[in-house]
């Protein structure tokens, strides 16, 4: 019973430091108590998507969708599920991401390329706002570098406003967007989350 006890609190201890790491925009997103109403997504895709099985195949996770209709939070709670299971995962903002590495770019080529290398490494990424300001050519470079490296060697969680048809114009209608998204969307799971504004939806539910 001792050995057992010691064993869950060093399990349960690891994944709190696992969810603590990867720094989630919403450290309290749960599978468990999504609301499915009014939404296009079910409880069993979610219930699927959470064993994590996706990412066995290097899979990308896609959610799409209007403002506020929860992107942010399934990405988290996607998240947290990898966690659990001992996957190292990163969440982050692309602006933040871009400023990140920017500010390796002027330091040196080794900071970038050691950025660049940490980022690979990660078995599950999020990276949220995708797509939502207008690249220049050294961030297109960068997240070609980006997919190259991740692309099937792990899973990327997009969440973005901007449907599939509108994401070459968004990268730029150049060589370096087509090789992105042939990086990203031929192997993903596209998911879209709807129009329902989930905040507005949660403050009448809470009256």
């Amino acid at each position: 019973l001792i050995i057992d006890y010691l064993y869950t609190q060093k399990y349960n201890k690891r994944i709190q430091r696992f969810q603590k790491q990867a720094k989630f925009r919403f450290p309290s997103a749960d599978v468990y108590t999504l609301v499915y109403e009014g939404r296009p997504i079910t409880k069993q895709q979610i219930f699927e998507l959470a064993t994590c099985s996706f990412t066995r195949m290097h899979t990308n996770i896609i959610f799409q969708g209007y403002t506020g209709s929860g992107k942010t939070h399934l990405a988290c709670a996607l998240g947290k599920e990898a966690c659990v299971r001992q996957m190292r995962t990163r969440y982050d903002r692309l602006p933040d991401l871009l400023m990140e590495y920017e500010e390796a770019a002027n330091t040196s080529t080794q900071k970038k390329m050691k950025l660049l290398n940490k980022l690979s490494r990660y078995q599950v990424l999020i990276i949220d706002e995708w797509l939502m300001e207008d690249l220049s050519e050294e961030e297109e470079y960068f997240l070609f570098e980006l997919t190259e490296r991740r692309y099937d060697a792990a899973s990327t969680i997009f969440c973005t406003q901007y449907r599939e048809a509108d994401w070459l114009k968004r990268l730029g209608s150049n060589v370096h967007a087509e090789a992105i998204m042939d990086r990203i969307v031929h192997n993903a799971i596209w998911i879209e989350t709807g129009k329902v504004n989930m905040r507005e939806y949660l403050a009448k539910t809470r009256r």
